[in-house]
């Protein structure tokens, strides 16, 4: 059997003075990827730099595939000529080797980035509260912000492109804007869907900030479909906003498990599967080994943890929309029972699953989410009550805080076991299957099937 494509990979050959070595890799993989595992077989202290057949240097990150390699070529370790040049070419190698690092976002930027978000919403929210002069100037200072954004250019490019959403969406919003209270919904899914829009935009664009804005294509088109499809029907706002709600308290639990997106050929072990003339005639001991890069590995962890920061961020906004208004739209005593309710349990899900979060910003994101569905609560609950059940209520949150508080000090003391993760598991389900149940509440469903079937 000649040599050829094995499973998709390459079959290469890397020649140097300490030995050949064969190998298999992805196609993807690059030349750094390459020489590093001949570096790790051989033992070298050093990751060599590598020549093509025809004695063409390869830079650190050129894909082997898209130089026109194919299973069967020969590579070449490039030699220092003298001490001078082999300086300058391992510290090439290594100052490539470090660029494979991930720049972690800086905080002045990442608050620059935030304040001008919520300055945008912000703006949009005031504009058709000042005048129809005032209210164009603002539409258009937010469309031009929003055209900068996308301008793909620059090293905080993938930042601007993760605002410019936000002010187009606000932007929409203002134009869109009308007093009569059930159009809310279908505003805020016009200014959604704009949002929606200008992030698929600036994904075609620039792919570095690919993560965020797909959440946001995502989050706007679920907005949009749902605040549009409730007025299609003729359904009440407090239908939209109970479904976005729940939509939040589901996703938060979900995203997780559909962060993470391994490529088939490093989950598949390409030697076993291969039987070629190729592999018998690897030198003995030093077979070579399917690569899976380590910057692939990085790059997958990366881009995983970044999803869960822009859904965590998502369900945030979600929860500062839908919970108060929920609580406001639910007029009718039924619905306000089960409007109350299903905003409590959401909170506590959140504050559940937010446990289950590694990282520091998401899980913030969600506890800061859950906290405030419960505010929202209790600030709803509150006017209803008299002054004995005013003092009442406000001693059994101080007694929870309390409790919670000494539950926490004693799990960070070491109090952690199966039981207890088995115990917050089953709270959490219980909390979010309530809030799902008591959806059919809160929207009216539940009131609407009662007095049907009793004529009240």
């Amino acid at each position: 059997m000649t040599a050829g494509r094995i499973a998709g990979s390459l079959a290469l050959t890397v020649h140097g003075t300490r030995g050949a070595v064969d190998l298999v890799v992805p196609p993807d993989a690059t030349a750094m990827d390459l020489a590093r595992e001949y570096a790790a077989q051989l033992g070298l202290a050093h990751v060599p730099p590598l020549l093509t057949p025809l004695g063409e240097s390869l830079t650190p990150d050129d894909v082997l595939s898209r130089r026109g390699l194919v299973s069967g070529d020969l590579l070449v370790v490039a030699e220092p000529v003298g001490a001078r040049a082999d300086r300058h070419r391992r510290a090439l190698w290594r100052d490539a080797l470090a660029a494979q690092a991930d720049d972690p976002p800086g905080a002045v930027s990442s608050l620059v980035v935030a304040l001008a978000a919520a300055a945008g919403v912000v703006a949009g929210w005031l504009a058709p509260r000042l005048g129809d002069a005032r209210q164009d100037a603002v539409v258009w200072l937010l469309l031009l912000g929003a055209f900068t954004g996308l301008v793909p250019t620059g090293r905080l490019a993938p930042r601007r492109a993760v605002v410019a959403p936000f002010l187009a969406g606000a932007a929409a919003y203002a134009i869109a804007w009308d007093p009569a209270p059930e159009r809310l919904p279908t505003i805020i899914g016009i200014g959604a869907l704009a949002a929606a829009v200008t992030a698929a935009v600036a994904r075609a664009f620039d792919r570095r900030a690919e993560e965020a804005l797909r959440v946001w294509i995502v989050a706007g088109t679920l907005v949009f479909v749902v605040s549009c499809g409730a007025a299609l029907l003729d359904l009440a706002p407090r239908v939209v906003w109970a479904v976005l709600l729940a939509a939040a308290v589901v996703g938060a639990r979900v995203v997780p498990a559909q962060a993470i997106d391994v490529p088939d050929g490093y989950l598949v072990d390409l030697e076993r599967l291969a039987v070629s003339a190729w592999s018998a005639r690897a030198q003995p001991g030093r077979r070579g080994r399917t690569i899976v890069p380590v910057g692939a590995v990085a790059d997958v962890a990366a881009r995983g943890a970044r999803i869960v920061q822009a859904a965590a961020a998502a369900v945030l906004v979600l929860c500062l929309l839908s919970a108060p208004l929920l609580l406001t739209s639910a007029d009718l005593p039924i619905d306000r029972i089960g409007a109350r309710l299903m905003v409590g349990l959401g909170g506590i899900s959140l504050l559940f699953t937010a446990r289950s979060y590694r990282h520091a910003l998401p899980r913030g994101l969600l506890r800061a989410a859950g906290l405030w569905c419960l505010v929202c609560d209790l600030v709803a609950l509150l006017p209803g009550l008299g002054g004995a059940q005013t003092v009442v209520v406000v001693c059994v949150a101080i007694a929870v805080a309390l409790g919670v508080l000494a539950a926490a000090v004693a799990t960070g003391r070491g109090w952690r076991s199966a039981w207890w993760s088995a115990r917050a598991e089953l709270a959490e389900a219980l909390a979010m299957a309530g809030t799902l149940a008591l959806l059919v509440v809160a929207t009216g469903f539940f009131r609407a099937l009662w007095e049907s079937h009793f004529g009240v």
